[in-house]
């Protein structure tokens, strides 16, 4: 038996805002999108992807899941995501060097630094 990995789904007060919010900044491609939900993915037809619907309810918690980025450079991708409308939540914990980001909607995201040797 198979279970492919289809796509996430992120409820959201504003779906097509931060859906293409996350498109830019993930540089991936809009594959669906109506008023009122979006779909993206890495390529057209490269799963996962990530479905942002519609909730009537605003965020009230720290996320239960939330997705870690790696990359090249950590200060520059830091400082591109900031200035796309990300917010910066913290810097250091437990002498793990990562950058924890909220998204527009306060959707918490970690980027890390450089992988340990």
């Amino acid at each position: 038996m198979a279970l492919d990995w289809e796509q996430i789904i992120v409820d959201s007060a504003d779906p097509v805002a931060l859906g293409r919010w996350w498109a830019e900044a993930l540089g991936w491609v809009v594959v669906d999108e109506s008023e009122e939900i979006i779909e993206i993915r890495p390529e057209p037809d490269r799963m996962p992807g990530l479905l942002f619907v519609p909730v009537a309810e605003g965020k009230t918690s720290k996320n239960r899941l939330h997705p870690d980025f790696r990359p090249d450079d950590q200060e520059a991708e830091v400082a591109r995501l900031l200035s796309l409308g990300a917010r910066r939540v913290d810097t250091v914990q437990d002498d793990q060097r990562w950058v924890t980001l909220l998204d527009p909607e306060g959707n918490e995201f970690c980027v890390l630094g450089e992988r340990k040797s």
